[in-house]
């Protein structure tokens, strides 16, 4: 749903919010061209540093230039809290910085709001930074509410994965924007406060997972829970300031732990791991404690093969004895974010108990920075085969999107898909991951809508059951359709379609999207956002030709929707298929436009 063609073009540029340097003044053009000072009183000192630590051969010249560009945009914008709002997209940055991005990631995070808040164009935009800038920029744009109204959240998420789907950096910088956003919403009211803080906990903050950033799912984590249980985050926070003996305590064990490992010839790092404050309440939580759940832990780094991780766990369980079933093996079986490590749980010294993780120096890089350590190690190995991996969901995703013609109905479909609980069964010896509580149903459209709709009976584990039956985690699945005659299934039941009951049961939005799509194929189709706009481009292209017109670019459609009062080209591309515009008159004015402009 990219507002314009990010191709580069020449021809009418429109709206540009600031010369382009070969438009400045010559003392101008020079001084944006010298070397960033890093004097302590720029703004953008600590930002540059920050990204020169990790990425020594950055250019800060071209940050330097984005801030000075979305500073000059936002003067005398002010956010909630009375800062300037230029405090907003330089703190995204930095965060977008310390995660390890690269410069082209920092330059949109600073620009983020420009598009958006100022009058700053997006072919502005791409003229002056290109389109790979571009892209991220308008992949975090919102759609307006005035305009697209309640469907606007849902369809501003929905540009926002299909925008990661060919750039995942798109939700590493909107990530960063709600942590930032989070981090000061302080001065809103509690209702408001609540209210984003829900938002977040159901879809970014799983989202957050699947990239598998845990240190910024972490902080997103604490702030949520600070604002949707401020009593128990006090209390926790409480608790965690005043218990005494307690680092000592760790410490003791680290020691012992690291002495035992070099004793074992096992290079490792041994160092503590303090649990954040969402964890230590949920755990609170699940055991209905009345003090707060927080086991001392430790965290291996294994510098050697994942077999020398095992090594470890044969160390720390001959040292200390392992509590029984509080052993888990993310090596062997990886989360669905691709996590690998090895936790186990053993009584420590004096009794107390002692939780334990083990990983290889890869998978720990991996667990803290998922998606964004092939930008923070761009030399790591095997970080890009990993990475496509991981985001194997996003293209299921991109996949079912398509048939959500309802905002409503994808928004829901999306919590279900990025549900954390989820389980692993087996159909014609392929692994297939669903939603926890999915059903032989669900199973059926993974393998594709004409199973799916044909479902007729299946076994799990070889042994028949109900087509509403939940599945565990390991089950082999078997589907028989219409056609088939196996497991009692009527041949002459291979055109009856789905029923409509298995809505009440199937988890996977894959399922529940082919279910409503059979049932609506006959009525009147939908149409969503994204295909009213495809819709209004070739309608306008259409009606050109009655003119004998044709349109090279879309530099005049931009120009005019800024004429006409539309806060982009695609709403006023959505008007024309509304008929709130006739494509006549938008075609006449864009004729006027063209022939009559600079």
């Amino acid at each position: 749903m990219s507002r314009v063609n990010l191709e580069a073009s020449h021809g009418v540029t429109l709206g540009h919010a600031l010369p382009r340097p070969g438009d400045l003044p010559l003392t101008r053009r020079l001084r944006a061209l010298l070397t960033w000072s890093g004097s302590e009183s720029d703004p953008v000192a600590q930002l540059v540093r920050t990204h020169r630590a990790i990425h020594p051969g950055a250019d800060a010249a071209a940050l330097q230039r984005a801030y000075t560009i979305a500073e000059n945009m936002h003067r005398g914008q002010f956010r909630k809290s009375g800062e300037p709002y230029i405090t907003h997209p330089l703190a995204v940055a930095q965060i977008c910085a310390e995660l390890g991005m690269d410069s082209v990631t920092l330059m949109a995070a600073l620009l983020h709001d420009t598009v958006e808040d100022t009058r700053y164009t997006l072919q502005g935009l791409d003229d002056d930074f290109g389109p790979e800038v571009t892209h991220l920029v308008d992949g975090v744009t919102k759609f307006d509410k005035q305009f697209y109204g309640k469907d606007a959240e849902a369809e501003t998420i929905r540009k926002m994965i299909v925008a990661a789907g060919k750039d995942v950096r798109v939700l590493i910088i909107k990530l960063a924007d709600r942590l930032h956003n989070m981090r000061t919403l302080g001065v809103r009211s509690p209702a408001s406060r609540r209210r984003i803080a829900g938002a977040t906990q159901e879809v970014l903050v799983p989202l957050c997972d699947r990239l598998g950033i845990q240190v910024l799912k972490r902080a997103l984590d604490d702030v949520v829970l600070e604002h949707l249980e401020p009593e128990a985050y006090e209390r926790i926070d409480r608790y965690v300031r005043e218990r005494a003996g307690w680092d000592e305590y760790v410490d003791e064990v680290r020691r012992l732990a690291d002495r035992a490992l070099r004793r074992d010839r096992l290079d490792a790092t041994v160092q503590s791991r303090p649990r954040h404050y969402y964890s230590i309440w949920k755990d609170t939580v699940a055991d209905g404690a009345s003090v707060p759940v927080d086991l001392p832990r430790l965290l291996v780094i294994v510098d050697g093969p994942e077999t020398d991780c095992y090594a470890a766990l044969g160390t720390v369980h001959a040292l200390w004895r392992p509590v029984p079933g509080r052993f888990k093996d993310f090596i062997a079986s990886p989360k669905n974010n691709l996590y690998r490590s090895l936790h186990t749980t053993v009584t420590g010294p004096h009794g107390r108990t002692v939780e334990v993780l083990i990983r290889t120096a890869t998978m720990h890089r991996w667990a803290e920075f998922g998606v964004a350590a092939d930008f923070r190690f761009p030399a790591g190995k095997g970080h890009s085969t990993i990475r496509a991996e991981q985001l194997d969901w996003l293209r299921r995703v991109l996949d079912w999107q398509q048939e959500a013609i309802d905002p409503g109905q994808f928004l829901h479909s999306l919590r279900c898909d990025l549900a954390e609980a989820q389980v692993q069964v087996f159909v014609d010896g392929r692994p297939v991951v669903l939603p926890a509580g999915a059903t032989p149903v669900d199973v059926a459209y993974e393998l594709g809508p004409a199973y799916g709709d044909r479902c007729v009976a299946a076994k799990v584990n070889g042994r028949l059951v109900p087509l509403s039956s939940p599945l565990d985690e390991g089950d082999v699945v078997e589907i028989f359709t219409g056609a088939d005659r196996a497991g009692g299934a009527d041949p002459t039941a291979a055109t009856t379609g789905p029923r409509r009951e298995w809505l009440d049961f199937v988890k996977s939005p894959q399922a529940r999207m082919q279910i409503n799509r059979w049932f609506t194929e006959h009525s009147e189709p939908g149409i969503s956002i994204s295909d009213k706009v495809r819709l209004g481009r070739a309608t306008i292209g259409l009606t050109l030709r009655k003119y004998g017109r044709g349109l090279a670019h879309d530099h005049p459609l931009l120009r005019l929707s800024q004429e006409l009062g539309y806060p982009d080209l695609d709403t006023m591309l959505v008007a024309v298929v509304d008929r709130q515009i006739e494509p006549d008159d938008v075609v006449r004015r864009l004729i006027e436009l063209v022939d009559n402009g600079p």
